[in-house]
């Protein structure tokens, strides 16, 4: 009886005083977001039940920490995910005697410490964050596929911490044909997030002088790009009757060049290996100046070797 009367006595103390309300956290999306580890610059929603004052939304800092009111530490949120920061939360309450038993609830707000960047020779270059599993296919599909001026390589940079601690960027070559083509998975890079994905253009070789369609054309292996897949690629030659024709192909750095001769009709006969370009490699095929010459010969010489004719005809005419 004595106990009975003790909780009557309770609830009736509490009859007639308002609750605490807790205010609801805004969640934009919430929960269409998937749950990982946090990061830095990740939008959190913290609920403590019966404490609207603790209920809000924190924004963890660069050092990977989030502050609430009343408690004197921060509190470490990178690396943890939302139940486990729960568990952090309720520790430090506990232990600066703010509540004895609270409830804590972590949610996702919004990711931005994953960003996964995609640039270069793509179709649409684009910034997004890394949620759950993604694969660099994945991430070549959001950009819209490669752009037709795409080289032969994909370069995936990541930055981690280094021996001495401090960040080191390093730079792993995909083939675009192991990753493409070849559909290899061992290629098929997973990204966590803070990668960069760039594609840079394809090199070129230009084509000059006496051919059909002069002009730069690109290359995507250079090993595979020689003398005759340039002029076919520039549709042959026009009336090429020379030996020689020229590589024009830069040295290092300081832009010097070097002039290269080839045998080209040797090539051509098949009497001589074909020659492999390089990327930035120029080829001149030579026009033939006699035939041009002879040409312009003609072209000038017959209307003035017709009048000659017509004045002879006249002056044997009116003998």
């Amino acid at each position: 009886m004595r106990y009975l009367v003790t909780v009557l006595l309770a609830c009736g103390a509490s009859f007639g005083q308002p609750r605490p309300t807790v205010q609801p956290v805004v969640l934009s999306d919430a929960g269409n977001l998937p749950v990982q580890k946090l990061g830095t610059d990740d939008l959190i929603g913290v609920q403590v039940y019966d404490s609207p004052e603790l209920t809000r939304t924190i924004r963890v800092s660069r050092d990977g920490t989030i502050r609430l009111p009343l408690i004197k530490q921060r509190i470490k949120a990178a690396g943890l995910f939302p139940q486990d920061l729960e568990v952090s939360i309720a520790e430090a309450l506990k232990k600066e005697d703010i509540l004895i038993d609270p409830v804590v609830t972590v949610s996702i707000v919004e990711y931005r410490s994953r960003p996964i960047s995609v640039v270069g020779a793509v179709k649409r270059p684009l910034t997004f964050q890394s949620f759950g599993n993604v694969t660099l296919l994945e991430a070549i599909s959001r950009a819209e596929g490669l752009d037709d001026d795409a080289g032969s390589e994909i370069l995936v940079s990541r930055t981690q911490p280094g021996d001495d601690g401090r960040p080191t960027t390093l730079v792993q070559r995909i083939s675009v044909k192991a990753l493409i083509d070849a559909a290899d998975p061992e290629v098929n890079l997973r990204l966590d997030g803070g990668e960069e994905i760039r594609v840079p253009e394809a090199g070129k070789i230009w084509v000059m002088g006496s051919v059909k369609k002069p002009g730069a054309f690109p290359i995507r292996d250079s090993s595979e790009t020689t003398v005759m897949k340039a002029l076919a690629l520039s549709e042959g030659t026009m009336d090429y009757h020379g030996d020689l024709a020229f590589i024009h192909r830069r040295e290092g750095s300081t832009g010097g060049g070097n002039e290269i001769a080839i045998p080209l009709k040797q090539i051509l006969q098949r009497k001589s290996p074909d020659v492999t370009l390089l990327p930035n490699d120029v080829l001149y095929v030579p026009e033939n100046t006699r035939r041009k010459e002879w040409s312009k010969a003609l072209q000038y010489g017959l209307p003035v070797f017709a009048g000659l004719t017509s004045a002879l005809v006249y002056a044997f005419a009116i003998r």
